[in-house]
């Protein structure tokens, strides 16, 4: 049984990280702690190795953290939005949303099509200002789940 790739308990709307692995730890904890991720340390460690061969920030003030893990049992997508803004790399600043997905080792091109799918939503500018707008993370999760599901 395959659950929604992202739901409310995966978004945090007042993300307080004030750098990247702070941001992707934060994010993490929240896919572990809904079983979706079997050992937190080993996702994190997969995380900052794909990191590490080329920064996740895209213009706008986007951050997408991503990579594929033994330790991830679905395809997830975590949200955050930070006041302040993220260094994920991007020429252009720091990123005040923030996208993890986790993708599981085996998954196939699942996250690849996700990571597509929210990349050609990210240059929407009224997707990005829904994302900055929002008060709940319920209505979060259904409008990115709507938006970029397979």
């Amino acid at each position: 049984m395959s659950s929604a790739l992202i739901t409310a308990e995966l978004v945090d709307l007042d993300l307080a990280a004030d750098d990247k692995d702070a941001a992707v730890r934060s994010l993490a904890e929240r896919v572990a702690g809904a079983g979706r991720v079997t050992d937190l340390e080993q996702f994190l460690t997969d995380v900052a190795a794909r990191e590490e061969q080329m920064a996740t920030g895209l213009e706008g003030g986007i951050g997408i953290p991503h990579c594929r893990s033994a330790a991830v049992t679905e395809p997830t997508l975590a949200f955050g939005r930070s006041r302040t803004g993220v260094d994920f790399g991007a020429e252009d600043g720091p990123a005040k949303l923030i996208f993890l997905i986790a993708a599981p080792e085996g998954g196939g091109s699942e996250h690849m099509t996700v990571l597509a799918a929210l990349a050609r939503r990210l240059v929407r500018a009224d997707f990005k200002q829904t994302l900055l707008d929002a008060t709940s993370s319920a209505a979060v999760a259904d409008y990115v789940h709507e938006e970029v599901a397979p």
